[in-house]
């Protein structure tokens, strides 16, 4: 592999070829960025380099889910369009930008645009489909998916083609699609752990449990130390009773990334190990992710508000949380939130409305069928709820650490058997 000083030097003479673009694609993110750093520093106006820039930025937050990558790339290439606004790869990367800032509707506009100017650009169809699948038009993103498939079989085009049979109910095509995708490969590390890691939570929630484990390793041995691979191996040592190991690996992810979620996974085992203060701990972090982004004047944030659900905790600021989701993307992951949002604040009626929408797919989510079972007992039918906590404990009866007990405890305890 060429050292970096060697592909500066390159850049400093005006002579990054394709090759060099290549070797350079191959360098760790953080050299990456390092190089196109210190060419942007030497004046040149080539915005080819600015936009390599702001690409390596944007591969940094895919790293560490640090948003503040996508603001840096964000006045790159804003900074670009001023000056040309015809930038046909500016304007690719906007769309990447808009799509990491949930402006949903702007990427699916900017995206029809880009597929008349360059229908053979499979780029264009990839953030077209995205944008589709967020706003919970799956039959528009299934035909952008198909075109993108058609002009690129690759990993970014059989990743998409995964979720998209996921959400849609199609599990052995998923992970067919996603073990494509793994095999593809790709030029960085990081893209291919994060199929892995996809594929790795495709099958633990459809109960392939050792399948799972040894995705998460595989991620894990391509990209060391990537936070969702750890955080794949707690899921699964928790979901074996190793409750230390489990920790751990949540430990671990959460140095790397410190997200909401794995503040609640970790609170979950400290109160099952019989350790409330470290348990009390985690969820102060969840309050001040909170606080941060209240003051950042966040809307919406629909982990938050299943967290908040989850433990009957600031049970008004979940239901606004997934409200507001709602007016952002209307998929079924966030009708489940608010589903679930709805029912804790104690609107059981309309929660199976929005419950109903989230299962209208048949996505083999075990927590969409555990909420929905949990809101048709609260409204007396029981043999509703039954035939939902059924389906959430068949696709995997250790889905979660705390909510499979408490369904299979419903089955039996709450009358529900026929």
């Amino acid at each position: 592999m060429v050292h970096p000083f060697h592909l500066l030097l390159l850049l400093s003479m005006g002579t990054l070829g394709q090759a060099q673009s290549r070797l350079a694609a191959h360098l760790k993110t953080d050299n990456r960025i390092a190089l196109y750093e210190k060419m942007a520093k030497t004046g040149t106006q080539d915005s080819r380099v600015r936009l390599l820039l702001a690409s390596a930025y944007l591969g940094k937050m895919r790293e560490t889910s640090d948003y503040n990558y996508v603001e840096r790339a964000a006045k790159i290439v804003g900074l670009i369009l001023e000056r040309d606004a015809g930038n046909y790869e500016a304007r690719r990367l906007r769309n990447e930008i808009e799509l990491y800032r949930h402006n949903f509707d702007k990427v699916a506009e900017y995206s029809l645009e880009m597929t008349r100017i360059a229908p053979d650009d499979p780029s264009n169809w990839a953030t077209l489909g995205d944008a589709w699948m967020e706003k919970g038009q799956y039959d528009r993103a299934a035909e952008a998916y198909e075109n993108m498939l058609k002009l690129r079989p690759g990993l970014a085009s059989f990743n998409r083609a995964a979720f998209y049979r996921f959400v849609t109910g199609d599990a052995e095509g998923a992970i067919e699609a996603m073990k494509k995708a793994v095999a593809a490969g790709g030029s960085s590390a990081e893209n291919v752990a994060w199929c892995l890691a996809e594929l790795g939570q495709m099958q633990f929630k459809t109960g392939r449990t050792l399948e799972a484990a040894a995705s998460f390793s595989e991620a894990l041995r391509i990209f060391p130390g990537y936070h969702a691979a750890l955080a794949g191996v707690g899921r699964v040592r928790a979901s074996q009773g190793q409750n230390r190991e489990a920790i751990e690996s949540y430990k671990a992810a959460q140095r790397a990334v410190p997200l909401p979620e794995y503040a609640a996974a970790l609170y979950e085992l400290y109160q099952s190990a019989g350790a409330p203060e470290d348990a009390r701990r985690q969820m102060e972090m969840v309050d001040v992710i909170d606080k941060i982004g209240r003051a950042s004047n966040e809307k919406t944030n629909r982990m938050l508000a299943l967290i908040y659900a989850d433990h009957d905790r600031n049970l008004p600021r979940a239901l606004e949380l997934a409200r507001a989701e709602m007016e952002v993307r209307q998929d079924v992951y966030s009708y489940d939130a608010l589903a679930w949002a709805l029912y804790k604040n104690g609107r059981f009626a309309e929660a199976e409305i929005a419950g109903q929408r989230a299962l209208k797919l048949g996505t083999p989510e075990p927590s969409f069928y555990y909420h929905a079972g949990l809101i048709a007992e609260a409204l007396g039918k029981h043999d509703q709820a039954r035939k939902h906590l059924e389906r959430a404990l068949a696709l995997n009866p250790q889905f979660d650490l705390r909510h499979a007990k408490m369904a299979r405890d419903s089955v039996r305890m709450r009358g529900l058997v026929p």
